[in-house]
C-alpha cells in the first residue's frame, strides 16, 4: 500500500512506495475564488479573464503581456501544426503514387 505524504516546501506531493511517481501541487492560488495554478501565468491570465474587476493596473498589465504570450504560442502551434499536416498529405500523396502506378 503506497501512503503520499507532503513535504514542508510545499512543492511536489512524494509518494512512498513501490512504482510511484512523483505529481506537482499547483502552487499559485487565486485570492478571489481560491483555485489553484501550476504557473504564475495561468494565475495571471485566471485572474484577467474571471475577475478583471479585482485587477490594479500592475495586474491589467501583466495579464496583458502574459494574453499576448499565450497568443503567440498558440500561433505558432497552428502554424506547425498545418505545415506537419501539409507535409504529411504531400507525402501520402507521393507514396499512393508510387506504389500505385
Amino acid at each position: 500500500m503506497s501512503e503520499s505524504r507532503r513535504g514542508a516546501t510545499d512543492g511536489p506531493i512524494v509518494a512512498s512506495g513501490s512504482g510511484a511517481e512523483e505529481k506537482s501541487v499547483p502552487e499559485y492560488d487565486c485570492d478571489v475564488c481560491g483555485r489553484a495554478f501550476h504557473t504564475d501565468d495561468l494565475l495571471v491570465l485566471h485572474r484577467g479573464v474571471r475577475h478583471p474587476d479585482d485587477l490594479d493596473a500592475a495586474e491589467r498589465e501583466a495579464y496583458r503581456e502574459a494574453y499576448a504570450a499565450e497568443e503567440r504560442a498558440i500561433h505558432s502551434f497552428r502554424i506547425r501544426a498545418l505545415g506537419i499536416l501539409v507535409l504529411l498529405y504531400f507525402g501520402l500523396l507521393f507514396l499512393y503514387v508510387f506504389y500505385a502506378s
